[in-house]
């Protein structure tokens, strides 16, 4: 059957009924079973111990594309000699090369560098909490923006990415690919799902729920407390998904 209503998220963005996305379950639950998981199972890394603008920003530039173990002594070292905007606008090159040559992110430290300046000549100093304002600065695309407004600022954002997509992917049993976390349609999906009152805990906690429980190959659903609500995991392993929500998600 061919569906031509849309439902239509808090965010204003709309779903069509007939996408594939489009499969109800008590969105709240889902939240406080996601947000709970993580108090007690969720990783500890420093720069999830602060809201500080800089350190969150610092903390994503070194972040993408290189495992936190490995950015967990770089941030602390740069945060030791930087500790803000100014004073990393005034690094030496040289300095920032020491500290980031040996992991091989040296090709961050113009970014870095840059970014910092910028801020310091167009904003004083000060992070932008504004999406357009933070997506002009040199190096920050949607994802880096987007973490900045949820674990800085605690905007409802959502973050995008192959872990968090991938998640999305199997909650709703849909196919995806290395374009899907560029995917409008799974931004949209996502957006609705990210906890409004909470947005740092729940995108913390689906950060780690895909890096320890739904893998790239052999997810733990047996274990995943986003089971109940999983079209996936009910389909592997053979458990109800939950069907008694009064106030539905169709996405």
């Amino acid at each position: 059957m061919l569906y031509v209503r849309c439902w239509r998220a808090e965010s204003g963005a709309s779903v069509p009924m007939n996408d594939p996305l489009a499969h109800s379950f008590d969105r709240q639950r889902m939240r406080d079973s996601l947000v709970e998981w993580g108090a007690a199972e969720g990783r500890h890394f420093p720069w999830r111990e602060t809201q500080h603008p800089y350190a969150v920003l610092l903390a994503e530039v070194l972040l993408h594309r290189t495992r936190a173990s490995q950015v967990v002594p770089l941030y602390l070292s740069v945060l030791e000699r930087y500790p803000d905007i100014p004073s990393l606008a005034a690094a030496p090159l040289d300095a920032l090369h020491t500290i980031l040559h040996a992991a091989g992110l040296r090709w961050r430290v113009d970014l870095l560098h840059a970014m910092a300046a910028t801020i310091q000549e167009r904003f004083g100093g000060t992070i932008p909490r504004d999406l357009d304002d933070l997506l002009s600065l040199p190096g920050v695309g949607h994802y880096i923006a987007g973490a900045v407004r949820c674990f800085a600022f605690a905007e409802p954002e959502a973050i995008l990415d192959t872990n968090t997509v991938r998640v999305t992917g199997r909650l709703f049993r849909v196919h995806v690919n290395d374009s899907s976390r560029r995917s409008p349609r799974f931004k949209k999906v996502l957006q609705v799902l990210v906890d409004p009152e909470r947005p740092r805990e729940f995108n913390f906690a689906l950060l780690d729920l895909a890096a320890a429980v739904c893998t790239p190959r052999e997810p733990r659903c047996d274990v995943c407390p986003l089971l109940p609500f999983c079209q996936t995991g009910a389909s592997r392993i053979g458990r109800p998904r939950d069907r008694r929500s009064r106030q539905t998600t169709r996405v």
